[in-house]
């Protein structure tokens, strides 16, 4: 896969606090069914979390209220002074922040008992290596809770859904099905836990909106939903008013919550 990193920084550090005020990342499904899962329903006092690609900073507050510290990392310093300010603004002392890439995690072996990612990795140059970072950074039995993007296991579908994406988003490297990612994880040591698919309504031009995508380029994404070939038009299921060009338009994105403990 090519590498993205340098484009990651550029995107998200120009549209940092739109994803701070993204109301598709403050909240949703997969969120309230990670911190039920990986948290096994309880508070964790005594546990440190370490939350990788931390973005707006959604999933470091949310775990914050569970355990006694998180660390919060990004790869994009911009989108990690947005993170901060979120947070601090919230009043929350036990996180702190730290610039960070998910291939080489600037970590000991060991030094954490959860590490969560949520709506990243899709940016990722090397998800296998990314998913073994994590279980390096774990201390035996720990807690790998990943929530990212997927595609159907369908090669039509899944080019066709990371083409859209990536013409939105630039950044956008690759979305995988919810079986590759079972295997990145057993691959890297875990014993997968649970393993859960959603599916997330998306609003287009809301969509749009966090990446500033210019009218030209909507108009082409409007096409590739309107054109989708089967497989994918199945799975993103479009919507539109009666101008599917210039109306209102909605369509879902898969989502996988994996768990996995560390062997």
């Amino acid at each position: 896969m090519p590498d993205t990193r340098a484009l990651v920084k550029q995107q998200f550090g120009a549209h940092a606090q739109n994803y701070v005020a993204s109301a598709d990342h403050a909240t949703g499904e997969s969120l309230d069914r990670l911190l039920e899962v990986a948290l096994q329903g309880v508070p964790q006092p005594d546990w440190r979390a370490l939350d990788i690609a931390t973005g707006g900073g959604h999933t470091a507050l949310a775990v914050s209220a569970h355990v006694r510290e998180v660390v919060a990392t990004d790869l994009t310093a911009k989108m990690l002074a947005a993170a901060e300010g979120f947070i601090r603004g919230k009043g929350i002392a036990n996180v702190t922040f730290r610039e960070a890439d998910a291939s080489a995690l600037p970590f000991a072996d060991g030094e954490f008992d959860l590490v969560t990612c949520r709506l990243a990795p899709h940016h990722f140059p090397d998800c296998a290596q990314f998913v073994r970072e994590m279980a390096r950074a774990l201390r035996p039995g720990g807690i790998a809770a990943m929530i990212d993007n997927i595609v159907p296991g369908n090669v039509v579908a899944a080019r066709h859904i990371n083409a859209f994406e990536k013409l939105r988003d630039p950044s956008h490297n690759w979305a995988y099905s919810a079986a590759e990612w079972e295997a990145f994880f057993t691959a890297a040591g875990f014993e997968v836990t649970h393993l859960e698919t959603f599916r997330k309504a998306m609003n287009f031009e809301r969509h749009c909106d966090r990446m500033n995508v210019p009218a030209h380029v909507r108009r082409q994404l409007r096409v590739m939903l309107l054109h989708a070939p089967a497989p994918a038009r199945e799975a993103l299921s479009p919507t539109f008013s009666a101008d599917p060009l210039n109306g209102s338009a909605t369509f879902f994105l898969g989502e996988v919550l994996i768990v996995g403990r560390r062997m």
